[in-house]
């Protein structure tokens, strides 16, 4: 009894820290177009509210994850929780743009102590033939925080004011890292050093390449983001080497050699470049060519995320029984086959076509998140939960940064790019000939992310079968 009550207790914080990051993950990208005009701050300043948590995010994710090894991941993840709660306050009272995006990186530092560490609390506290459905209920605490994130983004924004998106976090945050003290069960430390080499070039890459690739997004290609893009390109090649010699790698590339967990975490990533720019161009499609208000767009996406929180708890659970081949594989081809349907939408399209597609789609996520972490996690060293749990959150957010790149870049091939960046923010919408041009230009988004999601699936179906007990 007193396991079930520890057990209950951690998932529900878990679920609840996930549902929070979740939140605020969608909220800022609808927020962004007030807070740009009451911050008097101008658009490419403004997106790295959203750039700035991703790539922060990205760079700590693995070694909060260790150094939830070696204090407890109870401790740190607790301590993320204070830390993100105190960055939404102090972002909700922020004056200028760029105090709104100092804080939102602290607010990014709490985030990623807390989802770096919240897939190997899952491990620590539940068997490996019920983890299946305990990262279901993660998966529905992600979706609903992104419906919600959605609605809050529509609705608080227009009524409160874009301050509140954050003030919300504030009591929940409190009385949830006071409950996860209590309740959380603890985690073994476990004895490891920090890769401190290896982050520094890593997070000099990541910088770079985010830098120089959200530049080309919004701005076409320039000399000096070409040449930020590059030095990213060539600096992988020193981090390999020096991640092969270290004791303590940041990135442990041993661990690829188990078929499962390698082939699972590349499906992860392909899924997150490919199906998160499909989000982004279903938004540029709605706002941008039908005119149709952030609100009202917010409303047609959410019946997916809906279906997607009822059923991932129970997906999990059969994946558990199955195994995570069969489950991941067909959720990956679900939302394919929503993409491809995607690639023939036209200016005139029934709006029902974009909420039935969501739904299918809504079904394939719900059964594809919680098999592939539940593999991930099922397939990694016990001693590596947390530096593996933060790989597949830094392989999440690497994959975002690029579905964003992705949908202006290919997108913007045939109008300007300014107009695409206006549109996919929700500041303008594009009108006459240009929109003929710009539809062309979602297509064949659409497109591109069709062939890398089919790619995923393909490392998905090739995974193996991994042994559940």
């Amino acid at each position: 009894m007193e396991r079930t009550a520890t057990t209950t207790g951690t998932l529900f914080v878990v679920v609840l820290g996930t549902l929070m990051v979740a939140i605020d993950t969608t909220v800022v990208v609808l927020a962004l177009p007030t807070i740009t005009t009451e911050l008097h701050a101008d658009l490419s300043t403004a997106i790295w509210t959203l750039l700035g948590y991703l790539l922060i995010t990205a760079i700590l994710a693995t070694q909060l994850g260790r150094v939830g090894d070696i204090f407890g991941r109870k401790v740190i993840y607790n301590l993320g929780f204070a830390i993100f709660t105190a960055g939404s306050l102090l972002c909700g009272l922020s004056q200028s743009i760029y105090q709104l995006i100092l804080f939102r990186i602290l607010q990014a530092v709490g985030g990623a102590m807390m989802v770096a560490n919240s897939g190997a609390i899952i491990a620590d506290n539940f068997p490996r033939n019920a983890r299946g459905r305990a990262f279901g209920y993660i998966t529905l605490g992600w979706n609903s925080g992104a419906t919600t994130g959605i609605i809050i983004g529509g609705v608080v924004t227009t009524l409160l004011g874009w301050r509140y998106i954050f003030f919300i976090n504030v009591p929940i945050g409190i009385a949830a890292t006071i409950l996860g003290y209590l309740r959380i069960g603890k985690s073994p430390k476990v004895e490891a050093r920090l890769d401190l080499p290896g982050l520094v070039i890593f997070s000099v890459m990541l910088a770079f390449a985010t830098l120089g690739l959200s530049e080309m997004a919004g701005e076409g290609i320039t000399l000096v983001d070409s040449l930020l893009t590059a030095l990213a390109a060539l600096l992988v090649v020193p981090f390999s080497i020096v991640e092969s010699r270290s004791k303590n790698p940041m990135i442990d590339f041993s661990a690829f050699k188990e078929r499962v967990l390698s082939y699972a975490l590349i499906s992860s990533f392909m899924q997150s470049v490919g199906y998160l720019s499909v989000m982004f161009m279903l938004t540029m499609y709605l706002q941008g060519i039908r005119g149709i208000d952030p609100l009202k767009t917010s409303l047609l996406l959410v019946p997916g995320y809906v279906i997607s929180s009822f059923i991932a708890p129970f997906t999990g659970r059969l994946s558990d029984r199955l195994g995570s081949r069969l489950l991941a594989t067909s959720g990956m081809s679900l939302m394919l086959l929503g993409v491809l349907v995607y690639i023939f939408l036209t200016a005139s399209s029934p709006l029902l076509v974009i909420v039935g597609v969501s739904l299918v789609s809504g079904v394939g996520s719900a059964m594809f998140y919680p098999a592939n972490n539940s593999a991930i996690m099922a397939n990694a060293s016990s001693t590596h939960y947390g530096t593996i749990s933060g790989l597949a959150r830094t392989l999440g957010n690497v994959g975002t940064l690029l579905s964003y790149v992705i949908a202006i870049s290919v997108s913007s091939l045939s109008v300007p790019r300014s107009v695409a960046f206006e549109v996919f923010i929700g500041t303008s919408n594009v009108v006459g000939g240009l929109a003929s041009s710009f539809m062309e230009g979602v297509r064949t988004s659409f497109t591109a992310a069709a062939l890398i999601l089919a790619m995923g699936l393909v490392f998905s179906a090739m995974r193996g079968k991994e042994v559940r007990a």
